[in-house]
């Protein structure tokens, strides 16, 4: 008889109550669990499922009170067509190509990091990282992940995205891009990218965390469709009623050109 240990308890902890950083005025918890040991990739694809998000070694998802304005979504990659202005993105970015390399913060990286930062979110926290902050951020991972870096035909590194491979997609973690190269849309780009690698590696799904209409900065999600929301514990497609429904309700418009 072979003698199984017993699995060690999952444990899950509420934060304390923050600022929101999408929502002025409105209060941030999270509810949080650790994702390590052998079953780390598989409790990572459970936790994405369920709509959580990773940081590090962490898995996190928004509890606020009274307050359900971050919806988790992901792109239904097989079944993606691009739009008008995401063909546009396309052709400007012709010269652009994507790398898949091992998640290893560099100099070069951190240099186009700062340079985001300090343009698109100077007063956020990100933009005080130091370069062992940024490493950290890229390299901490207890599970399959990698960085995409896009090139031009210079080689010069003008946008990259931190991704995690799951069981049944890609998660894109944290991307940003040259700030000076705003035109070409990269942060759009970036996710079409993903959708085409998820389509070749055989994936059906690329997750973008969460959508939030009330969010200017968050609100471009809703353009890649068909994509999926979960809502009342299930997957299900992202209609156009639910976008008319919400951006009526909050007053927001659909701007597509910001990352995470």
């Amino acid at each position: 008889m072979t003698y199984k240990p017993p699995r060690r308890p999952q444990f899950f902890y509420t934060t304390a109550p923050l600022p929101c950083p999408y929502v002025l005025g409105r209060i941030e918890r999270k509810v949080v669990t650790e994702i390590t040991g052998p079953d780390a990739d598989a409790l990572h694809d459970r936790l994405s499922r369920a709509g959580f998000r990773r940081s590090h070694n962490i898995a996190y998802a928004p509890v606020c009170p009274a307050c359900s304005a971050c919806v988790p979504i992901r792109i239904v990659a097989d079944a993606f067509t691009p739009d008008r202005g995401q063909r546009r993105v396309l052709r400007a970015n012709e010269a652009v190509e994507g790398f898949e390399v091992p998640a290893r913060a560099t100099a070069e990286q951190f240099a186009l990091f700062q340079r985001y930062q300090q343009a698109r979110h100077g007063d956020g926290d990100m933009a005080s990282m130091s370069f062992y902050d940024y490493r950290a951020m890229v390299e901490d991972t207890p599970i399959e992940t990698q960085m995409i870096e896009l090139r031009d035909r210079e080689d010069v590194l003008v946008g990259a995205c931190l991704a995690d491979r799951l069981g049944d997609g890609l998660s894109a973690v944290y991307s940003y891009f040259a700030p000076e190269l705003h035109a070409q849309s990269l942060g759009t780009y970036t996710i079409l990218w993903l959708v085409d690698r998820a389509r070749a590696l055989g994936l059906p799904y690329v997750y973008l965390g969460y959508w939030v209409p009330e969010s200017r900065k968050m609100a471009y999600k809703a353009r890649f469709r068909p994509s999926e929301i979960l809502a009342g514990g299930a997957w299900r497609r992202l209609t156009d009623a639910d976008v008319t429904d919400r951006s009526a309700r909050t007053g927001t418009l659909l701007v597509p050109e910001t990352a995470e």
